[in-house]
């Protein structure tokens, strides 16, 4: 039961840490890359609608965003679980992935973000955390 009750705590924990992690730097990316001039980032209508103003360093922090988010989610997720820690990372890896694929639905991006943001920052990541913590977990037996 104890384990049950710490894999429930480690899918919970990921998800709310990682997010936390997600949210914090697309709060703090426009200071560290303005949008563009006269974009509205405020609300979604407003984004949506001058998405055609971005320029490729635009999407850099969205980009690490979603893949650092995903990383310490996953990661935290690992090292919490009681047993399958890859397994439970990537969990973490698609819980991610759905809001992301949800998040290109809602808000059209160009292309080439979209492949790299989908092909990269969820599952790799979550994949990446997970054997981090495989191979800390050996290095330590």
């Amino acid at each position: 039961m104890k384990s049950i009750i710490r894999n429930i705590l480690a899918i919970i924990a990921g998800a709310v840490i990682g997010s936390i992690v997600n949210m914090a730097i697309i709060t703090i990316s426009g200071s560290i890359i303005p949008p563009p001039e006269g974009a509205d980032v405020t609300t979604m209508e407003g984004l949506k609608a001058s998405m055609h103003l971005f320029q490729p360093k635009n999407f850099i922090l969205p980009f690490l965003a979603h893949a650092i988010g995903t990383f310490v989610g996953a990661l935290l997720a690992a090292l919490i679980a009681a047993n399958n820690k890859m397994k439970f990372a990537i969990v973490i890896g698609v819980v991610f992935l759905a809001g992301g694929i949800t998040n290109v639905v809602i808000l059209p991006s160009p292309i080439w973000f979209t492949i790299l943001d989908i092909g990269v920052a969820y599952i790799p990541m979550a994949y990446l955390a997970g054997k981090i913590v495989l191979r800390r977990k050996t290095s330590k037996d």
